[in-house]
């Protein structure tokens, strides 16, 4: 009943609000168009496009796209300033009831101050709710030190407040108590099933493809679904479209080449264009580590990936784009005598934008598929497998009802099958083979009121054909301007998911990472409830303020908690299959998942200094998880309690032509489940006629309570010191030097239970390297 008033009400609300609308725009004009740096056709997102000597203004989205309505008609000055560019303007006209499109170039300037702030980004935080949510860039990418030359999302990601990377080797991304398949990838609308690679250090992604990440942690709008943690949207940038340029690098890690160009320049300028840009990077580390870091391992780090992505980018003259891309990842590891594994992900898509020419409208729309397989060997254990592929197909539109106002709906549709193969630790065998459909429609509508108040509201309709499922989702932004330097922010909402993990909470080291759909092989009830929905859902909660210190000093602080009120986990202690003949034992023994619910509660301080050559950010977060499966309550493995990172990074010389980057990370310890002793295993294979008064059993472990214990407190210290030589015009050699865990902090990776030995994250690992764009 609440949530059928709750969704009357607000679309009674904007229906309102769209009259009161419509009825006073025939009194105004409108302008609208894009903004492009002249030297390669980019778009410049999240910059300020103004009318001078008026508060009257907008900034650009992703796509360099702004829209300025509800202006009295005359002649005005349009104007844009952006740091590190000449600002321009030019003189407009604007008549009543008329949308005027104009096209914005702007150049940089000859000789760069090294002012790297965005203009536009205090502004943003008045309009915008921006809560739990982080904007990246490539610039910001590249201050943070680079492990073997080129930065990588992977590395700034674990910066982020609120964050947890579970190791350098086999680690894995957790948002705020949200495992990794609650974290939503999406990359120019394309859902990435897995963006890291096996080492940490690198993602599946090149930065110099990269124009905007953004990452939202918790509490995020009707726009996004699927997912119950977070959302990770990635947008690819266009390729030069004046001219054919490149990259190429190479260090012990890595080596990558990149090139871009036009394949149909503009006849005129703002004329109709289109382009393209190849990247594609790949690892020696098991080779080259034999000969730089035979300290390490004497058999060489067994890591190696080969990534590769293409784009081509169709532009008109009035601003309409098609994109069409496509890519393929693989990542191999090979612990000798251990385990072997490989993954391989590939995919290709389409998106659009189309800017109707007598309509207010925006419109956005997507169709990908891709597909993700992996597979994992062990010695002495029956191999593991999963694939996962299909497609998703998403349409937007969006509204400008007034200045600062924005309405958005849309709807998605994604398709997907699942076959996944797995043996538990008593031999049970798992598998799954599913197809599943999802439908989902969205609203939003942020409403701005007398520039102090945002209101946005949302609510998602999401339907699980495969399950029969519907699950209504409303969820609400609030933000107050309390001063021109203090701004107050709430976020939170329901969500759901089907999809899950083909591992368990419980394992410290998930190399093997599959996918399976939602199941209905799961208990008939959970702590006296009976169940009736096979979702993953939760519930989250976030408060917190941003504080304009000083001019270039910003503090953002944000309590959150969110509630898993329904998860679903592999079952670990399956004994039994689920046959008639069984039909009596507990379903804890026989089904293939459990049911658990759980919570993430926490709080993260967030301090950024980013000003001339002069970059700093440091992060504390303070954080709880625990789980419940009924039986018992425990805290997952990326329970980490606490987490500090500080970044600085700083431009110097004469000609600001050298750049030192500097992280610090420090965590406390994780949790372990401690070995309780040993004992002699007899498993029997002979049936009923074995004797096990002559047979030699095996060693068998008897662990302790899950998670009770916590490893050592983990620390690194990484450091790059670059070096830029302009060779021409359009031509720049930069050499780096890099030191990861440049103190040599021995931090536990794992302890053998049988032998007591302890392995170790990465020692020190030293590195130099070069890039040279053209």
């Amino acid at each position: 009943m609440f949530l059928r008033k709750y969704h009357i009400s607000v679309v009674f609300t904007l229906v309102l609000t769209l009259l009161s609308s419509a009825a006073t725009f025939a009194q105004y004009g409108t302008i609208r168009g894009f903004v492009y740096e002249k030297a390669t056709g980019e778009p410049v997102i999240f910059t300020n496009v103004v009318l001078r000597g008026t508060v009257i203004g907008a900034t650009t989205d992703v796509n360099g796209y702004y829209y300025i309505s509800k202006i009295v008609p005359g002649t005005y000055t349009l104007e844009v300033t952006y740091i590190g560019f000449d600002p321009i303007s030019i003189p407009v006209t604007i008549n009543a009831n008329e949308i005027l499109n104009k096209k914005l170039y702007i150049t940089k300037k000859s000789k760069d101050l090294g002012a790297v702030e965005i203009s536009a980004e205090k502004e943003e935080m008045k309009k915008d709710v921006r809560i739990s949510v982080t904007k990246i860039t490539p610039k910001e990418i590249k201050q943070i030190p680079s492990v073997g030359g080129d930065a990588d999302l992977a590395q700034y990601l674990q910066v982020l407040p609120g964050a947890v990377f579970t190791g350098d080797q086999g680690g894995q991304l957790y948002i705020r108590g949200g495992a990794p398949i609650q974290n939503k990838v999406l990359m120019d609308g394309m859902i990435i099933y897995n963006p890291f690679h096996s080492i940490g250090f690198f993602s599946v992604f090149d930065t110099d493809i990269l124009r905007n990440v953004d990452v939202y942690t918790g509490g995020f709008n009707a726009e996004y679904g699927g997912r119950i943690s977070s959302i990770m949207d990635l947008t690819t940038r266009d390729g030069n479209k004046k001219r054919f340029s490149g990259k190429i690098s190479t260090s012990p890690f890595t080596s990558k080449a990149l090139f871009e160009g036009p394949l149909s320049k503009a006849k005129t300028e703002g004329g109709g264009t289109s382009s393209f840009i190849l990247s594609a990077k790949t690892s020696y580390l098991d080779k080259s580590s034999k000969l730089f870091y035979g300290y390490v391992d004497s058999l060489g780090l067994p890591y190696n990936f080969n990534d590769i992505y293409g784009k081509i980018s169709l532009n008109a003259s009035n601003g309409n784009k098609v994109n069409i891309f496509g890519f393929n990842f693989t990542d191999k590891v090979n612990y000798q005598h251990v385990s072997n594994l490989n993954w391989k992900s590939s995919g290709f898509g389409s998106n659009f934008v189309v800017i109707p020419g007598v309509s207010t409208v925006l419109i956005n729309g997507n169709f990908a598929y891709s597909s993700y397989d992996i597979s994992l060997a062990e010695a002495e254990k029956r191999p593991r497998d999963s694939k996962i592929n299909g497609f998703n197909m998403g349409l937007d539109f969006t509204y400008f009802p007034s200045r600062d106002d924005e309405l958005k709906y849309g709807i998605e549709v994604l398709g997907y099958s699942t076959d996944f193969n797995f043996y538990n630790d008593y031999g049970r065998h798992i598998q799954q083979t599913e197809n599943t459909t999802e439908l989902a429609g969205f609203m939003k509508y942020k409403k701005v009121i007398k520039g102090k108040f945002i209101f946005e509201p949302s609510f998602r309709a999401n339907y699980y054909a495969s399950l029969a499922e519907f699950s209504p989702e409303p969820r609400l932004g609030l933000k107050y301007n309390v001063t021109d330097r203090f701004r107050l922010k709430f976020a939170g909402g329901y969500y759901s998911q089907n999809l899950i993990s083909a591992n368990s909470d419980m394992d410290v080291v998930n190399l093997f990472y599959g996918f399976l759909s939602g199941s209905d092989n799961l208990p008939t009830d959970f702590n006296g409830k009976t169940i009736t929905s096979h979702l993953q859902r939760a519930r989250h909660e976030i408060l917190g303020f941003e504080y304009d210190i000083f001019k270039h000093w910003n503090l953002n602080i944000e309590g959150y908690q969110k509630d898993f009120l329904q998860l679903t986990n592999l079952n670990r202690d399956k004994l039994f299959e689920d046959t008639g003949e069984n039909s009596a034992r507990p379903d804890n023994l026989k089904k293939d998942y459990i049911i658990e619910t759980g919570y993430a509660r926490g709080i993260d301080f967030m301090l950024k200094y980013d000003y001339k050559r002069l970059y700093i950010w440091a992060v504390y977060s303070l954080g709880y998880v625990s789980r419940t499966d009924g039986i018992r309550t425990y805290s997952p493995h990326f329970d980490r309690r606490h987490n500090m990172n500080f970044v600085g990074s700083y431009t110097f010389g004469k000609t600001l032509l050298w750049e030192a980057d500097v992280r610090w990370n420090f965590g406390s310890g994780f949790p372990f489940t401690p070995t309780a002793g040993f004992y002699e295993y007899q498993n029997f294979t002979g049936g009923l006629n074995a004797n096990y008064t002559s047979n030699n059993g095996t060693l068998g472990t008897l662990l302790g309570d899950i998670n009770s214990s916590r490893l050592s407190d983990y620390h690194r210290l990484d450091v790059t010191v670059k070096r830029k030589f302009d060779l021409s015009d359009h031509s720049q050699l930069e050499a780096f030097v890099n030191v990861v865990n440049l103190y040599n902090q021995r931090n536990v990776f794992y302890t053998n239970r049988v032998t007591g030995q302890t392995i170790y994250q990465f020692p020190i690992l030293p590195s130099a390297g070069f890039s040279l764009t053209f």
